[in-house]
């Protein structure tokens, strides 16, 4: 087959995939996004904290600010997808799975060890991150993540 009759006959097949939908949603844009992951949890104080230590079990309270992990940008920072809101921390339970009280698994792990008032950055691997599923529509599937983390608080009972 002449390779100008086997491009116009893929084009023909993919113009009448976009014609019947194609499986996608037509209303919904979605875009085309690079994917990139660290190979391991890997984390890096940037201020020791003094106080109480977070341990598996204990009931924390973080400001964060998460980006999409992109492997040629500084800090590995990407796009920007979240971040707690101002004087409103967001508070889990360390080591907690399937819950309401848990955190992604790269959060609840890298936060272990840290002490009240310190600082960390965690680069955080999809597995323990949203996985192949990703969080639609701003983490796409197989991200990673990276996590600016301030430990707050470690809370003495079940509620802060």
């Amino acid at each position: 087959m002449k390779p100008f009759l086997a491009s116009a006959m893929l084009l023909a097949a993919l113009s009448s995939l976009g014609g019947c939908g194609g499986g996608a949603d037509a209303d919904v844009a979605m875009p085309v996004v690079a994917v990139a992951s660290p190979a391991r949890l890997a984390i890096d104080d940037t201020v020791a904290g003094s106080g109480a230590e977070a341990l598996a079990g204990s009931r924390v309270q973080v400001s964060y600010t998460a980006w999409l992990y992109d492997a040629a940008a500084p800090g590995f920072k990407g796009a920007r997808v979240d971040a707690s809101a101002p004087n409103k921390p967001f508070s889990f339970v360390v080591g907690a799975q399937g819950t309401p009280d848990a955190a992604i698994a790269g959060i609840s792990q890298g936060v272990q060890g840290m002490r009240s008032g310190g600082k960390r950055t965690i680069l955080i691997p999809s597995s323990l991150a949203y996985g192949t599923s990703g969080y639609l529509p701003l983490i796409p599937g197989n991200a990673g993540l990276v996590f600016e983390i301030e430990l707050l608080r470690v809370c003495a009972g079940a509620s802060c």
